[in-house]
């Protein structure tokens, strides 16, 4: 009878369980937000047309020497004499630094003299051979010998010459990097000659602005610690390669002012200041979604959201210009895209 009366308990109590979960989950369900994909949303759109398309952009570069050369000797020697010191300006052509060639010059002596010897026994044999009382070949070795040591005579004298070294090109003597009595030798720097009367501007660039700039056009460059100075700067190239930024290079060639105030190694910014340049069609930034790889937008079509593809041209602060995937007239979504999906319907605010 006990036995009977626990089943009969147990059954009971597994009743009671079942009923009040069965309870628990239809409280729960009633609960649970169930999103209505049919249920308009409600977004802010604007319709796209064609305006000018205005450019105000800056970018930071550095000053670059237009030409800057450490100078070394082509000869083995020691340095007797230095005509110019750190600051010192000089032209081209002018002497920087003498070498000692009193070495060299007593080998152009002991050659003169084999030389004069030499000339003197291929006259003498020249008589000799004229006359039948030698070989012709003592005066063919002489006038071989004699050939060879006016060779050797020219390559000593062309040593002589680069005892002094001149200044490749105008500019300003930067760094002095030995002193009188050291030994020079090719490959070693002397001096470090700078030459800014002409300059180069470089700068980098995303490439969504790379087509601002233009090989042989001119642009608008300040310097940033001379704000009152404006100055003019030429494209010389365009980078064909970006870094790991994704960033390409820009050269600009500026000339200097007359007293070269501006230095190696000052920063600058060139300055796109444009408006109405060309039309096309902008839309804000905000209005992107996805990534730069692979921006899209959402279109309003028949009260629904259709998600396109576009293709940006270049970012200008807040907005984009868009190169394709976009026309005049078309109506994109500018906010309200949370629960946004492609196909959603939607209201416009």
């Amino acid at each position: 009878m006990k036995k009977i009366i626990s089943i009969l308990i147990l059954i009971a109590l597994g009743a009671i369980i079942f009923l009040q979960l069965s309870a628990n989950k239809e409280t729960s369900e009633n609960r649970i937000y169930h999103y209505d994909k049919q249920k308009p949303i409600t977004i802010h759109a604007d319709k796209i047309k064609s305006e000018p398309i205005e450019i105000n952009e800056e970018y930071t570069g550095a000053f670059m020497a237009n030409k800057d050369a450490r100078i070394n000797s082509d000869i083995q020697g020691n340095i007797i004499k230095y005509f110019v010191d750190a600051g010192s300006v000089v032209k081209k052509g002018e002497p920087l630094v003498q070498l000692d060639g009193a070495l060299l010059q007593l080998q152009i002596d002991a050659i003169d003299v084999k030389i004069e010897g030499l000339e003197t026994d291929a006259k003498r044999y020249k008589t000799l051979t004229d006359a039948e009382a030698i070989q012709g070949v003592k005066l063919e070795k002489t006038l071989m010998g004699l050939k060879a040591a006016k060779i050797q005579r020219s390559t000593l004298v062309e040593k002589m010459s680069k005892t002094t070294i001149y200044a490749p090109f105008s500019g300003v003597v930067t760094m002095k990097m030995s002193e009188v009595g050291s030994f020079a030798a090719p490959g070693v720097p002397l001096l470090m000659l700078t030459d800014i009367t002409e300059l180069k501007f470089m700068v980098n660039v995303s490439e969504h602005n790379l087509d601002l700039f233009k090989e042989n056009n001119t642009y608008k460059i300040k310097v940033d610690v001379l704000p009152n100075l404006e100055l003019t700067g030429v494209v010389t190239s365009v980078g064909s390669k970006g870094n790991k930024g994704n960033s390409f290079p820009i050269q600009f060639e500026v000339e200097n002012t007359k007293d070269l105030k501006i230095k190696a190694n000052m920063f600058g910014k060139v300055v796109i200041d444009d408006t109405g340049m060309k039309s096309g069609i902008t839309i804000l930034a905000s209005s992107i979604v996805g990534s730069d790889k692979a921006p899209k937008v959402y279109l309003v079509k028949d009260q629904k959201a259709i998600l396109t593809e576009v293709k940006i041209a270049k970012r200008l602060k807040n907005k984009v210009v868009i190169a394709d995937g976009l026309k005049e007239g078309d109506e994109i979504v500018t906010s309200g895209f949370i629960n946004l999906f492609d196909g959603a319907n939607v209201i416009v605010k």
